[in-house]
């Protein structure tokens, strides 16, 4: 971690949602999400907000060595977003409680707000959190 590393930081990220970043496609293997409407899902929407979260914060961690891991996440889904629609995600960091980081997040499109809420982060050491995942698998081979 770096002393760069500090509250205030704030990001900007957008992408253009792809069909297959809908419902339909979140478990294909599940009849009932087949037959939902092809709209942003937020199953994929909390993957873009933590993806934007560690944009805003890998170069003020000792990346890849250090990572992030999500551990909470509390946001709202308020708004439907169609294919082909660009969504941006505004983050910000609000605390640094050692490892333990604190963003407070906003999801738009073209016409609305789409998200809003908290996510929550911690610092990983990389190496370590592999090995403690290896034995993990290894007592439940």
């Amino acid at each position: 971690m770096k002393e760069s590393l500090i509250p205030g930081i704030e990001h900007e990220f957008s992408i253009r949602i792809a069909k297959s970043k809908t419902v339909p496609d979140l478990y294909p293997e599940s009849a009932e999400f087949q037959a939902m409407p092809e709209v942003f899902a937020t199953g994929y929407m909390v993957g873009f907000i933590e993806w934007s979260c560690i944009q805003a914060i890998n170069s003020h961690i000792g990346w890849p060595a250090e990572q992030t891991v999500g551990t909470h996440i509390d946001v709202s889904h308020i708004a439907a977003t169609p294919p082909g629609v660009t969504v941006t995600a505004k983050v910000k960091l609000l605390e640094v409680d050692r490892r333990r980081l604190l963003f407070e997040v906003e999801v738009y499109d073209n016409a609305a707000l789409v998200s809003h809420g908290k996510h929550e982060r911690f610092i990983i050491d990389k190496a370590k959190f592999d090995a403690r995942m290896r034995e993990k698998m290894q007592k439940n081979a």
